[in-house]
This record gives C-alpha cells, structure tokens and sequence, in this order.
C-alpha cells in the first residue's frame, strides 16, 4: 500500500469515525428518523451531482429492485439503528459495536453458503461478543433507562451490513457511483412516511450546530466516504480496504473524548481490544494483506 492510499484510508477512517459523533450531535433534538432521513437525503442529493457530473446511468427500470435492498439494508435500517441509539449511547461505544461488521458478515456468509466456519474464526466471532459484553455487563449505567435496549438496538446495525455483504456476494454488480446514488435514494424514500408519525423530539433545541452535524453526516460521511472508500477498492482491493473497520473505533473514541468530552473506561479500552481482535481473528487479517511490494 503506497502513502497515497494509505492517506485515503485513514482519512476514510476518520470520516466514518466523526459519523458518530455528528448523530450524537443531532439525536437529542431531532430524534433518530428525522436525523437518520437527513443524512440520507443529503448524501442521495450529493451523490446525485457527482453521478450527473461523471455522466453515470443510474437505471433504475434495471437496477431498482437492487437498489431497495441495498439502501434498506445497508443504509436505513443500520442507519436508523444508529440514529436510535445515538439517544442513549456515547459515539464511543457505538463505534466499538459497529467494529463487529466482519465478524457477523463472515458467520451470516457461512450460514448462507452452507459452509463450515473454521475454529480460528468460531473463537474470533466468541472473542468479539466477549468484547461488546464487557463494555456493557461493567458499565452500570447502561442498565439505566433505555440504554440497554438501545445496545440490543445498535448491534442490528453491524448484522444488517453482515448480511448485505453476504447478499453483494450474489448479486449483480452496478457501477459503485450508481449503487451509491440509488441505494442512497431508495433510503430516503423508505425512510420518508416515518415523518409523519414520528416527530423530532425538541424542534425548539434545533440550531446551526445540529444543522451542520446533518449537513456533515450526508455530504461528507455518506457521499464523500462512498467515493473514498470506492476509490480504495478499485487502488488496492477489498482485504486492504477492509482495514478501516480496526481504524473507526480509533477514530470515534478519540472524536467522541475530544468534541462530547465522553469518559472512556478500562472497561471499553479492553471491549475495544478484544472486539478488534476478534474481528482481525475471524477476517483472518495478516499484514501481508496489507503492506504489498511495489516494484
């Protein structure tokens, strides 16, 4: 991996890291739906101009059916899960949760597939749950109000994206920018009737701040981190890439202590350690995957 592609990858990882500290911004006033129905919206509206301006074909007439699973599973419900738990929870700790990706993406494929997971992965998936279980089992405030449902709540986010990466497996490919934009729209549309049934939760507490926080979850850590993150695929394949998901938890716990001033325990420090791990386990993640010669 040359410094280039490194830059974007981290850079990536500090996107999708602030990600979660711009829905704790939002939450508290708007609520999880209104918040949720921004962010996609502004990232549909975005990637809608870079499509026009690249003069990419959506075809939707061939690809609409795609596109709605693609935007209802990878993008609004994990998004909406998010947005929830964003409520209750510190960006810190949904940023641990959402490390867990690979790790429920490898045993959903292995159910799918009928394939037998090998015992270094089967202990990597047990070390990851070990690790989200120590952050919440000795943290006595998320036995407190809603808190606890909402960490049932966020971890059907990672197993939403576990099983769109198992789907992506078998499905047809679409050009990335396309899938982007529609996936993007059809959120949005899939999101819009909650409107009207669930209202923000304090519209008099809305500002510029929870606007920009919106603004910047669906321009630059939707729209923007797509294009990254496709870029990547396409310079140094998808195990490289994939390393973004041990650099995000990094990035959200460091966001979330700098901009929300979070307490981050020994608690969560070794949940991290051990949810990271487990992932690197189960991915079976080896720095040759990484580091390549170049000639």
């Amino acid at each position: 991996m040359g410094l280039k592609s490194a830059y974007y990858l981290i850079s990536l990882a500090a996107i999708w890291g602030a990600s979660f500290l711009f829905m704790r911004i939002g939450a508290p006033s708007l609520g999880g739906v209104w918040l949720i129905e921004g962010r996609v919206g502004f990232a549909a509206l975005f990637l809608f101009f870079v499509a026009l301006a690249l003069k990419k074909k959506i075809n939707f007439k061939e690809h609409g059916k795609h596109y709605a699973v693609m935007g209802i599973l990878s993008a609004a419900i994990p998004f909406l899960c998010y947005g929830y738990a964003a409520q209750y929870l510190t960006a810190s700790l949904m940023s641990v949760v959402n490390a867990l990706t690979p790790i429920f993406g490898t045993a959903i494929s292995a159910l799918y597939f009928r394939t037998k997971l090998e015992s270094g992965k089967v202990f990597g998936l047990c070390l990851g749950l070990l690790g989200v279980a120590v952050i919440v089992g000795l943290d006595p405030e998320l036995f407190e109000g809603n808190n606890l449902f909402a960490v049932f709540v966020v971890l059907c986010a990672p197993i939403c994206y576990g099983i769109v990466g198992t789907y992506t497996q078998t499905a047809k490919k679409v050009d990335p920018i396309a899938n982007a934009y529609g996936s993007m729209f059809m959120a949005t549309l899939f999101i819009t009737p909650l409107l009207f049934f669930i209202p923000p939760n304090a519209v008099a507490d809305i500002n510029w701040v929870v606007v920009a926080s919106v603004l910047a979850l669906g321009v630059i850590c939707t729209g923007v981190a797509f294009l990254i993150f496709f870029k990547l695929l396409n310079d140094i394949g998808m195990p490289s890439t994939l390393t973004v998901t041990f650099l995000i938890p990094i990035f959200g716990v460091l966001w979330g202590v700098i901009f929300l001033d979070e307490i981050v325990g020994w608690h969560t420090l070794i949940g991290a350690v051990l949810v990271i791990a487990g992932t690197i386990k189960t991915t079976g993640f080896t720095l040759k995957t990484v580091i390549k010669p170049t000639l």
